[in-house]
């Protein structure tokens, strides 16, 4: 699967603030608490739209997923919205695999 765990990257890191955050490296089981903590923080202490570039992003799993799903509903709530920018290719075809694309905000 492409984005499987296993992946030759580093392990995620997030930088950024609560308007734009950069997530790099690897976003799978191994980062997974760590990267959600991040984003809910970012979501709950910002307002507007909540961007997330994607463009170093090496790898995630199905964990990494549900990571930026979850992100994704918490942002909902919070009236706002979760946009992707720079989404590697791979990660595109399973987003548009899974139908996912339908749901996110993909730049």
């Amino acid at each position: 699967m492409p984005g499987a765990a296993g992946g030759t990257g580093a392990p995620a890191y997030i930088k950024g603030d609560h308007a734009e955050l950069t997530v790099g490296g690897r976003l799978d089981v191994r980062s997974a608490a760590d990267a959600r903590v991040a984003l809910h923080r970012a979501v709950d202490e910002g307002r507007g739209d909540l961007v997330l570039d994607l463009t170093d992003l090496d790898s995630w799993d199905a964990t990494g997923l549900g990571v930026i799903m979850g992100a994704h509903r918490r942002a909902g709530r919070a009236d706002r919205r979760l946009v992707l920018r720079g989404v590697p290719p791979q990660m595109q075809r399973l987003l548009v695999a899974t139908k996912l694309h339908r749901i996110l905000t993909i730049q």
